[in-house]
């Protein structure tokens, strides 16, 4: 007699995102249940029934089997991880020193959480009568003009939606159950993706490559082949670093690898997936959080079952369920929006080497203007650098002019205008093409003043300057999203004597729809592309040229391909040069190398106009002639004489509080503790290049005190101690929040 199959048990972590059950709980694999690793079940947790992940399976559970309860129902009956995402999502969860379950839960859509979405379904038909039988089967309906209608509409044997069938035939569900009944036809429910695309992809052939795309990728695809590299490909604006891309992922697809392609914004999403749907076709899938909940779960289930092989998508794209991984793609991988800014925090950029790595796929970073630290290693060796100093077609790069707004101002122009921009818009316009307008300032003024106490409208709940918005006439704050009316007087003297001072996107438009009051004009900020669709909506008006002037902020400085721009004007170029961030001359650089980058990009040349009252600064020199490593240059020999990132690590323990003394209080005792431990080790010591207490630079955001600890420390194998010691402070029970960050995108 065959024995009783042997008990298996689970090991399972709870979707709870708490330190208090961060760790892995057993469970019953009841007789006859499938269950393996990466699933998703329900299981009982105290008095409630909660989600959790198969981690692993076992026979010889730890504890008392006794004890062990069972797993009520597998969620799915497919594994949602795949392996090489669950051992991505520990490595997240010690990096980003957070719940091993608040990792996991980027792997997946939200909305799989608690069932928040379903699989979408439709009725539909077919017929089941052999060809032979349709006479006979007609025929059988000589008194039914509806059934007949339906079988001769059936008749070419495919699968038909009952809605569709609908169009043609009144009310067809009950005559199709009749046909059901009689054996002619079968009535049943099928899955509906949902699409997140307007239109079917129409393929397009392969352009003619260019001498330096062919020797990029006749380094690529070597190392395709061998499933391992490191490369950066610094190419200027326009020299075709897109078909590097698609060439590379198909080299991927053909050996039965897929792909991801990361972009630094939604906005961009749509031009990047239109030219892999052009050539891939279906197979090219997009995942971002500007789908509905019901499109990025069907997209992500493309992608699992393995239907979408080509992913492109913003930061969380790189945790897409792509099995036997080729190659991962970071394109403008300089831009700051790969850091996540909410928990768990992490960069895409080192979550794409560590996958990369871990699957043996390769990775190819990708800019016009690419990070300081990304370029410095690539002169050390560790990228493989890859250079396309030329734009296709030996196309020229823009016509750069720097005008001196101090000098504008002295001639006894007040405008936010130069002479020589408006005379560009007005040749521009008269010759029928397009230009765009950049200000990295949003909303119509970035601060209102009272001119004669001085005071200036803050909000309640940040420490930040609001903005007014002329187009609901409030103030807007752009950290909390805090509104509050424009005043009449000024709340402190009680003045009149309110004003707006500075401008942003909206005064831009403002004053250009009064001067081309016959021109079509879009914006594109937060503001206007917030909506589904919008961004796609705003640059498909621009596209088709029923618009001609584009007005925004930083989002139309990167990625865009508008062959009829052929004006770019800067219009406060040192905006970024003044922020008090050790990176504000790289940002400036990268800005407006990228917006002049717009121009010109077909066969007209281009021309472009920076305004600036720091004509003489070297990142907005080098940005106007484009030459990278000139700013290279003189910015890698500030930073090793100042002792910045690379050579340096800025590392900031964040403490954020409901007050303020709470905050204080807590980042006081961090720097106390790092003190007493640096003065026990002094190896240590003299790794930390100085270490001081203070308020954040934005002291409170949204209604939360902040103050914190910044240290700069050496680059050194002895660091990580440092870095060990930081992290197991932060991780003690405060009476606050404590984020420890590693080289912040931001500093405020």
């Amino acid at each position: 007699m065959q024995g009783r199959a042997a008990e298996q048990f689970a090991e399972i972590i709870v979707d709870i995102a708490h330190a208090d059950v961060d760790r892995v709980f057993t469970y019953r694999v009841p007789e006859g249940m499938f269950i393996t690793p990466g699933m998703r079940a329900r299981v009982p947790f105290g008095a409630q029934v909660k989600e959790g992940y198969v981690l692993g399976l076992t026979n010889t559970p730890g504890y008392d089997r006794a004890k062990i309860k069972d797993i009520l129902e597998p969620i799915e009956p497919y594994p949602a991880l795949l392996p090489q995402l669950t051992e991505l999502a520990k490595e997240l969860s010690v990096s980003a020193h957070c719940p091993l379950a608040e990792a996991i839960r980027l792997m997946l859509p939200a909305e799989m959480r608690g069932g928040r979405v379903k699989v979408r379904t439709e009725k539909a038909a077919q017929l089941i009568v052999p060809s032979d039988q349709l006479d006979e089967a007609l025929a059988a309906q000589k008194r039914a003009p509806k059934r007949r209608l339906l079988i001769d509409l059936l008749a070419d044997g495919q699968v038909h939606a009952v809605s569709d069938l609908g169009v043609l035939v009144r009310d067809p569900l009950p005559a199709l159950r009749v046909l059901e009944e009689q054996g002619i036809a079968r009535v049943f429910e099928r899955e509906v993706l949902r699409s997140p695309y307007p239109d079917d992809p129409v393929l397009s052939p392969d352009p003619v490559l260019t001498d330096a795309q062919q020797e990029a990728l006749d380094e690529l695809i070597p190392a395709l082949r061998a499933g391992s590299g490191r490369f950066l490909l610094h190419g200027v604006t326009g020299s075709g670093k897109t078909e590097v891309y698609i060439r590379a992922v198909r080299e991927c697809l053909n050996s039965g690898k897929g792909a991801i392609v990361l972009i630094p914004e939604i906005v961009l999403t749509p031009q990047m997936v239109s030219w892999f749907r052009a050539r891939f076709g279906d197979v090219a899938a997009v995942l971002h959080s500007r789908l509905s909940a019901g499109e990025r779960f069907d997209e992500w289930r493309r992608i699992r079952a393995g239907m979408a092989r080509v992913v492109i998508g913003a930061r969380s794209a790189v945790f897409a369920p792509v099995d036997r991984l080729g190659i991962i793609i970071i394109d403008e991988e300089h831009e700051s929006t790969y850091v996540s800014d909410r928990i768990p925090q992490y960069d895409a950029r080192d979550v794409a080497r560590s996958r990369a790595d871990r699957e043996g796929a390769v990775l190819l970073l990708a800019s016009a203007t690419p990070s300081i630290l990304s370029f410095a290693k690539a002169v050390r060796g560790d990228y493989m650098l890859l250079e396309m100093p030329h734009r296709v077609m030996n196309r020229p790069l823009p016509q750069v002019t720097v005008v001196d707004m101090r000098e504008e101002l002295r001639l006894g122009n007040k405008s936010m205008f130069s002479e020589k921009l408006l005379a560009g818009l007005d040749r521009c316009m008269a010759q029928g093409q397009q230009a765009m307008l950049f200000i990295n300032r949003r909303g119509y003024a970035p601060s209102v003043l009272c001119r004669r106490c001085g005071h200036a409208m803050g909000c309640a709940s940040c420490d930040v300057s609001m903005t007014y918005h002329a187009q609901d006439k409030m103030l807007h704050c752009h950290y909390c999203g805090g509104r509050q009316p424009m005043p009449e007087t000024c709340p402190e003297c009680g003045s009149r004597y309110i004003r707006t001072l500075g401008a942003g996107t909206q005064r831009v438009e403002e004053e250009v729809r009064r001067r081309y009051p016959d021109v079509g004009i879009v914006r594109m900020d937060v503001d206007t592309t917030s909506g589904k669709d919008a961004h796609r909506k705003l640059l498909g008006e621009f596209r088709s040229g029923a618009s001609r002037i584009m007005i925004g902020t930083q989002m139309i400085a990167k990625g865009h391909d508008f062959p009829q721009v052929t004006l770019v004007g800067a219009i406060l170029a040192d905006l970024s040069v003044n922020l008090p961030d050790y990176r504000s001359a790289e940002r400036t650089f990268q800005l407006l190398t990228q917006v002049a980058g717009r121009a010109g990009r077909a066969d007209i040349p281009g021309e472009v106009i920076i305004q600036t009252y720091k004509p003489d600064h070297y990142a907005i020199a080098a940005a106007a002639t484009q030459d990278y490593r000139s700013f290279f240059g003189t910015e890698f020999a500030r930073r090793k004489r100042d002792l910045y990132p690379p050579f340096t690590m800025m590392v900031r323990l964040l403490c954020e509080a409901r007050d303020e003394q709470t905050a204080r209080e807590t980042s006081g005792a961090l720097f106390n503790g790092i003190q007493a431990a640096l003065a026990e080790q002094p190896a240590l010591k003299k790794r930390v290049l100085y270490c001081r207490e203070d308020d954040a630079p934005i002291k409170k955001i949204m209604g939360r005190a902040r103050a914190q600890v910044l240290l700069k420390v050496l680059v050194h194998p002895d660091s990580d101690r440092v870095l060990l010691h930081l992290k197991s402070l932060a991780e003690q029970a405060w009476p606050c929040t404590v984020t420890l960050e590693i080289d912040p995108a931001s500093m405020a």
